[in-house]
């Protein structure tokens, strides 16, 4: 088996949470081809990618809350998006479905796009966002929410538990708000907030991810091609039935008469035709 074909395998036995990350991986390497300026070192993504915080280019390209979390500005900032990714995703499978894991990730992605916009909007900055961090943070702060004691083992630190992880990403994007990077912050931020509201709605019975789930189910079901079920003719064994001869045996007694007509019964119709009593009838005749 070579390289490809053992990707393939994988995105296709690895569940929602690699194929999320495959996604991801592809986004990045189209991005690489069509959007990297390699004169300048950077990524210039199109408006219809890139999320902007200027009213008059989402509110046309409302798609736009959710393909920034598909993309990344290099590859470092690909790779630890991955790693936690990867990690919070095998703590929340643990416990919850897959529908329910791409439902939390497409509505964080979607909650802090709305967040990020509407603070740059108040702000009066305009910048454009990418980056899968916000809807990471929507699954790892939801599966904290649900199992905040959790031991997590890490390298060099041995068990530690699953609210310090999470309590540490916070305080450090709170730490560096007002530093570089402040839309990618907000998000961070709004994510996690998703993620510990949504972990409560669905303690108290409310999945809100059934909402994704459903609309992806219609359109799947909408584009998906019915069996198509050939004619086939069915033919029937019909045979007449035939009307019962009636006994011409007068003259016996009424024992021989039976045996008479059950045998007639037999001629016609074959044993099988007989019933329970008639077979245990004829059976104690013959003896």
């Amino acid at each position: 088996m070579n390289i490809l074909d053992d990707l393939k395998l994988q995105y296709k036995l690895g569940g929602i949470a690699m194929r999320v990350i495959y996604w991801n991986i592809a986004c990045f390497l189209i991005a690489l081809v069509f959007f990297y300026q390699y004169s300048g070192g950077g990524f210039d993504y199109p408006s219809w990618l890139s999320l902007s915080s200027d009213p008059n280019v989402f509110l046309f390209k409302p798609w736009t809350f959710l393909t920034y979390a598909f993309f990344h500005s290099s590859f470092l900032h690909l790779f630890f998006n991955m790693m936690v990714l990867n990690f919070a995703s095998n703590l929340f499978l643990t416990f919850f479905t897959q529908k329910q894991y791409l439902g939390l990730y497409i509505l964080g992605a979607i909650f802090s796009g709305v967040t990020f916009a509407l603070s740059y909007y108040f702000l009066n900055i305009s910048a454009p966002i990418v980056g899968a961090s916000a809807a990471i943070m929507a699954i790892l702060a939801a599966v904290t929410t649900y199992q905040p004691l959790m031991d997590v083992r890490l390298m060099f630190l041995g068990n530690v538990k699953l609210w310090h992880i999470t309590a540490v990403i916070l305080i450090l994007d709170l730490m560096q708000l007002r530093l570089d990077n402040t839309g990618g912050h907000i998000s961070h931020l709004a994510g996690a907030l998703f993620g510990f509201i949504y972990m409560k709605s669905l303690q108290n019975g409310t999945d809100l991810s059934i909402v994704i789930s459903r609309t992806l189910d219609f359109f799947a079901n909408l584009f998906k091609k019915s069996p198509s079920t050939p004619f086939t003719k069915v033919h029937k064994n019909y045979k007449k039935p035939t009307e019962r001869v009636a006994s011409r045996i007068v003259t016996k007694d009424k024992t021989q008469q039976q045996i008479d007509e059950i045998l007639d019964k037999i001629s016609q119709s074959g044993y099988d035709c007989l019933t329970k009593e008639e077979k245990e009838f004829l059976f104690k005749a013959g003896k």
